[in-house]
């Protein structure tokens, strides 16, 4: 009779360890297999844009390219580190010890805090780009944006910190048996991050691309009622104008896609019924978090010219040429 009871446990052979979560083993097999093959995939395409493609080509070192590359770094974090992880706790146990369960939670905020600063950053570079196309150049350089990109993860890191001062303090504080991996946020803290990662830059996200998709429209339009009688100077700022327009929609497509994965986790968290509802739910919700990381290189893929010429490139040994690098794939 005790040999259920025991498989049951985390750790069959200590009294005070948790119990696993047990369901059909179809079920979990299927479940383990398609959240593996997510996290794969996430290595995979995030490794291609932000170590292979970005690096690989001179022509996409640009100030933009560069707060890609910011989400980018982060995408792929999520499936090295935090993807893995949450599929080893999907039963319910952790293996890795207090300290590791303490970097498991600080890294969720930190990859978070990153993917909301650099949101934030692109929604300002392209209302830069868009609205002010004359001061472009001048005021958006790549010492700034580099400058911007440091102080994102610098406050980010800062963030995860001060959210997680008392279990870094105690790492095994809300630890109620052995094998679990937990970190309770006191109602102070998870307001101020509610603020600082959802509230707020959801509203200067929302009311610089609507200044945009405003200027965007007006431009379309005075490009098609000038567009038969341009000059090759005026076609070429008409050309430049309209990538410029084509990158905002794009970055726009991201943008909604991160909303409509973080959204849920957020008001649900808002609305303190994450707990209520359960630890499975919760690992739902991050799920659908961390699935965005996987949909912004697909976005980029299909939406990017350049991005399926640089794969086409790589995946056909081209780079491997001397003077790949010069290569011209806009």
């Amino acid at each position: 009779m005790e040999a259920p009871e025991e498989a049951a446990l985390c750790f069959p052979h200590i009294n005070t360890s948790c119990r696993r979560r047990t369901g059909p083993y179809v079920e979990t097999m299927l479940t383990y297999t398609v959240l593996s093959c997510i996290t794969i995939l996430t290595v995979i395409l995030n490794l291609l844009l932000s170590v292979m493609i970005f690096s690989a080509f001179r022509q996409l070192h640009t100030t933009t390219n560069l707060l890609l590359l910011s989400l980018a770094v982060a995408d792929l974090l999520v499936g090295l580190l935090q993807m893995p992880l949450l599929l080893l706790q999907n039963q319910g146990c952790w293996f890795l010890g207090d300290i590791m369960c303490v970097m498991h939670f600080f890294f969720a905020f930190l990859i978070v805090s990153v993917s909301v600063g650099s949101m934030v950053l692109i929604s300002v570079d392209r209302y830069i780009a868009i609205c002010n196309p004359m001061f472009y150049t001048t005021r958006v350089t790549l010492t700034r944006v580099k400058l911007c990109v440091c102080l994102c993860w610098i406050f980010s890191s800062l963030h995860g910190s001060w959210i997680l001062r008392d279990v870094i303090k105690q790492p095994d504080m809300y630890i109620t048996c052995f094998g679990s991996c937990l970190a309770v946020v006191g109602f102070a803290e998870g307001l101020v991050d509610l603020i600082a990662t959802f509230l707020c830059p959801i509203l200067i996200i929302a009311v610089l691309y609507l200044r945009v998709f405003v200027v965007a429209v007006s431009q379309a339009r005075a490009m098609r009622s000038h567009i038969a009688v341009v000059t090759v100077e005026r076609s070429q700022t008409v050309k430049a104008m309209k990538s410029e327009i084509k990158a905002a929609r794009t970055l726009g497509i991201v943008l909604v896609v991160f909303l409509l994965c973080v959204c849920p986790y957020y008001c649900f968290a808002a609305a303190a019924e994450t707990a209520s509802l359960g630890a499975s739910f919760l690992l739902i919700m991050l799920w659908l978090v961390y699935l965005n990381s996987t949909f912004n290189p697909v976005i980029y893929v299909f939406l990017y010219p350049w991005a399926r010429k640089t794969i086409k490139h790589i995946f056909t040994l081209q780079i491997l040429k001397p003077g790949s690098s010069e290569v011209s794939v806009m």
